[in-house]
């Protein structure tokens, strides 16, 4: 079983940054889809990002051109760069690996890191 540890969240003031890292226990991100989901008290989780296997980036509308996506394949790293932070932004961040691998489908998640945007 891949393990999966994301690190880096904090409290930030808005209009701050922070990077998010997630880290692999083995080389699974160059040939997986990676996403980072944020959960946010009484919402639903939700898709922030997708890193393609094939390096397309997806964003959702709330966060494109606010937060970027890149992996350090040689360190097992996923990272996650976050400008212009809102308070609306406060959750937790999890990374998601998922794709194919001996012929059979994997999907792995990490526990998450907390996120807090001060006004």
């Amino acid at each position: 079983q891949v393990q999966l540890l994301e690190s880096g969240g904090g409290l930030v003031q808005a209009g701050g940054s922070l990077r998010l890292s997630c880290l692999a226990s083995e080389d699974i991100f160059r040939r997986s889809d990676v996403s980072w989901y944020r959960q946010a008290p009484g919402i639903e989780r939700e898709l922030l990002i997708v890193l393609t296997s094939d390096d397309q980036t997806h964003a959702a509308s709330d966060v494109k051109g606010r937060f970027t996506v890149s992996r350090n394949n040689a360190q097992n790293t996923v990272y996650l760069q976050m400008n212009s932070l809102k308070p609306e932004d406060t959750g937790v961040y999890q990374c998601n690996a998922r794709g194919r691998r001996a012929g059979r489908e994997y999907d792995y998640w990490g526990q998450g890191t907390q996120v807090t945007v001060s006004s």
